[in-house]
């Protein structure tokens, strides 16, 4: 789907004081963004930032950053913020980037725990490196986590999905908690959160993966 332009989503980035124009600037001192020494958790690929919003809303003792690529998309978070219900968080801050760029932005062991909600799975195979959950992606996330650190991803699940288990188990950095989940006659080896809910058209799972096994 092609996202749609809005012209004026710059300007009212670059004038929001939720968003972190140099992110870059920051890397090592976000403890001294928030003002405090709370843990920094991340969803990378936010969208419109219901997830993340609601989060900081409901962990005070978080701080939280949401990262969106996408200038029209952040908007429509920045916009959710500035209602009523979200407009006096203080432990929420947004960055307009590219996930690639997370090394830049963070120091080894300054992220306690990254959030990867729907992504986009770019099913071909020559897309792959463009997944969240590739190797290059997941070598990323091992750099800026702490040692007790780990990524938790949701998403629907399809026949990709058992893919993406596949490959993150043979990741060395990571370890899956096996669950056993039974969706109608068939059980799957997964790790999932305390609740497994149903979705638009299909199952989603919140996954944990947790750091060195």
């Amino acid at each position: 789907m092609r996202l749609r332009n809005i012209p004026r989503a710059d300007g009212v980035i670059d004038a929001h004081h939720t968003v972190i124009k140099k992110p870059e600037e920051q890397k090592g001192n976000w403890n001294h963004v928030f003002g405090n020494e709370k843990p920094i958790q991340i969803e990378i690929g936010m969208g419109k930032g219901q997830f993340i919003l609601n989060m900081a809303k409901a962990h005070p003792e978080i701080n939280f950053i949401g990262i969106e690529r996408y200038s029209s998309v952040l908007l429509r978070a920045l916009e959710k913020y500035d209602t009523e219900e979200f407009e006096m968080l203080e432990n929420i801050r947004f960055i307009c980037m590219d996930a690639r760029e997370i090394e830049n932005v963070f120091a080894p062991a300054e992220v306690d725990k990254i959030f990867l909600n729907f992504s986009d799975p770019w099913p071909k195979a020559r897309h792959a490196k463009r997944r969240l959950t590739s190797t290059e992606f997941l070598a990323r996330y091992e750099k800026v986590l702490v040692e007790s650190g780990r990524v938790e991803f949701t998403f629907y699940f399809s026949f990709l999905s058992c893919f993406v288990f596949r490959f993150v188990c043979s990741f060395p950095i990571y370890a899956l908690n096996p669950v056993s989940v039974r969706i109608e006659d068939y059980t799957f080896k997964v790790s999932v959160s305390r609740s497994t809910r149903f979705a638009g058209d299909g199952i989603s799972f919140r996954t944990h993966l947790f750091g060195e096994a």
